[in-house]
């Protein structure tokens, strides 16, 4: 080998690929694209505005769960509890409303308060006294479920304060849906200048200018498609909004605070966690908590939604949030996966109960689809780690 084609090679290695193919991201985007696709060329009305709102009210549910789901699974745990909490304290939410009269802002915080002290509980129980979180959570499912019908004595409670129906049915206006998608690209434009300037003043490789505004140009079409066609429609369903403030929390939690990195490292290899410091207790205490406040928050999103709380609200979400975060690219293994990799896995699974429900399929024929997609995307998951070990 000569020194020619030595230098050939070496520059070949060292030349930057702006866009490196990541297969779990592309095979997510193009389900998604194709589901869409599909739908919209058998039923003329599901890309029509007022079935897009609605497709994203519906989604707002099992996105905000599947957002502290992540925290979870990316620690190595799982919930099996959060659907049955989210009718638990849906239930009790709607008690304190219609019941006991209470205003808005009170019945917001004490059923948040609840969801954070359930998960306070069963947190200490998985992490201080090492009882399998499959065990405790399954446990809770049920003890929640049993709590519910004995409180409220097994009857819808309804209806609810305008005030409190306004979390899961109101629209923000045009001219506001405007100033958030302006302040939505003027923030990724900050961002992404920002990571450009500090990748080069510590010397790393930085991405061509055109590549930058490229990137921005289709992040700022998406923005504008997406708050016109809202807009066309009643605006942007304040649920969604709550969506995208909590991504934005939770995505600065998991990859910019030093409680993300050290889950993200329990997760990826829990003695070498131990080994380095972290105090893992503490940690998974700490992911239950904020999944279960999550999903109080969700249930407060549905039961005002619904304008009733019902015995059967929250039935089956915990396993809607978990084939999200999945979907959406999160390891079962722990370790890997991304809050907005799970919203996308939400929207992929409210996108495929929409579009079958406009075609009227029966419901065995969707949770054979569904589950077909998820044991799909176990197999990507496994797939792709097996490409890397080799």
């Amino acid at each position: 080998m000569n020194q020619e084609t030595v230098f050939n090679q070496t520059k070949t290695k060292r030349r930057p690929n702006w866009f490196k193919f990541d297969a779990r991201a592309y095979t997510m985007i193009g389900a998604l694209l194709s589901i869409w696709v599909l739908f919209s060329l058998l039923h003329e009305r599901f890309l029509s505005p007022t079935n897009i709102s609605n497709l994203f009210l519906q989604m707002s549910v099992t996105s905000i769960l599947a957002i502290g789901m992540v925290l979870v699974i990316v620690a190595g745990q799982i919930d099996l509890s959060v659907g049955s909490l989210v009718g638990l304290t849906g239930g009790i939410a709607a008690i304190l409303n219609v019941w006991y009269e209470w205003n808005t802002v009170p019945v917001i915080i004490a059923t948040m308060a609840i969801g954070a002290a359930i998960g306070f509980i069963q947190g200490w129980i998985i992490a201080y006294r090492a009882v399998p979180a499959f065990i405790v959570t399954l446990g809770g499912m049920l003890i929640f479920r049993g709590i519910l019908f004995g409180t409220t004595g097994s009857v819808t409670i309804a209806p609810l304060t305008p005030s409190m129906k306004a979390i899961g049915q109101s629209y923000v206006g045009d001219l506001m849906g405007w100033i958030f998608g302006i302040a939505a690209l003027a923030v990724a434009g900050y961002l992404v200048m920002r990571k450009r300037s500090a990748r080069a003043k510590f010397g790393f490789d930085v991405e061509p200018f055109a590549v930058s505004v490229l990137r921005l140009g289709v992040m700022g079409a998406l923005v504008i498609g997406f708050v016109y066609l809202m807009n066309s429609y009643k605006g942007i369903p304040v649920p969604f909004v709550m969506v995208i403030v909590l991504a934005l929390i939770f995505t600065f939690i998991s990859k910019n605070t030093t409680f993300g990195r050290q889950v993200y490292a329990i997760g990826g290899n829990a003695e070498a966690a131990r080994l380095s410091g972290i105090n893992i207790k503490r940690r998974i205490l700490l992911v239950f908590v904020l999944c279960n406040t999550l999903a109080a928050i969700a249930a407060l999103v549905l039961t005002a939604r619904l304008n009733a709380a019902t015995m059967s609200s929250g039935q089956n979400y915990e396993l809607d949030a978990i084939a999200a975060c999945v979907i959406g690219g999160t390891s079962l293994m722990g370790g890997t996966g991304t809050v907005v990799g799970a919203i996308i896995g939400a929207l992929v699974m409210a996108s495929l109960d929409n579009g079958m429900s406009l075609m009227n399929l029966e419901s065995f024929w969707q949770y054979i689809v569904k589950g077909g997609i998820l044991i799909l995307a176990v197999y990507v998951d496994i797939y792709t780690r097996q490409r890397k070990k080799v």
